[in-house]
């Protein structure tokens, strides 16, 4: 896998020091801390040439909780909050990645008719068919997020690679040429 750990992510960063202060740097996680993943996840967004936006939504990925982690580092109401710290963009991509009703959304997630992409906001109930770019953009970070966790743990790799390497072929036209080699090399 192509990436180093902790070389991207600057130490005194706005987004590190709201992580910090709302216990990530605390808090265990697979492979040692939440932060310590955090980092590890936007490293990886950058080998595979993650533009800014995204590996600051890598970095800050968990903020909002997600369906498969409900620990929630700061409440929807404090979006302004992250957005300050990583801006807007970066903002949206946190928010669209922890909306994610997985059991609604993956399946369609990268159809090739795209009215058919539907994607379900778990907080609102919403139904939307998001935008090739957002659709790309949370492969990516989905990917890098679940190769992370299957590097650094070897029964979570057990348990769900099999169903990991499904899913990131069926999106492999959403993933870049990185992604699809570290998945094959991680889950292959």
């Amino acid at each position: 896998m192509t990436h180093s750990d902790d070389k991207h992510a600057p130490t005194d960063s706005p987004a590190i020091a709201l992580l910090k202060e709302v216990g990530a740097e605390t808090t265990k996680h697979s492979g040692g801390t939440l932060l310590t993943h955090l980092v590890r996840v936007e490293a990886l967004v950058a080998a595979w040439g993650g533009r800014p936006a995204l590996r600051a939504a890598a970095l800050c990925h968990a903020f909002y909780g997600t369906d498969g982690l409900p620990l929630i580092l700061l409440d929807l109401s404090e979006r302004a909050r992250l957005t300050e710290a990583i801006g807007t963009e970066a903002e949206e991509l946190v928010y669209f990645y922890a909306s994610c009703d997985r059991k609604a959304s993956y399946p369609g997630l990268a159809a090739p008719d795209e009215a058919s992409a539907v994607f379900r906001d778990r907080f609102t109930g919403e139904e939307f068919v998001p935008s090739a770019q957002q659709r790309r953009d949370f492969a990516e970070l989905t990917a890098a997020n679940e190769l992370d966790l299957a590097k650094v743990n070897a029964s979570f790799r057990e348990r769900n690679g099999a169903g990991l390497l499904e899913l990131f072929t069926r999106w492999s036209p959403l993933l870049s040429e990185p992604a699809r080699r570290d998945v094959a090399a991680v889950l292959g």
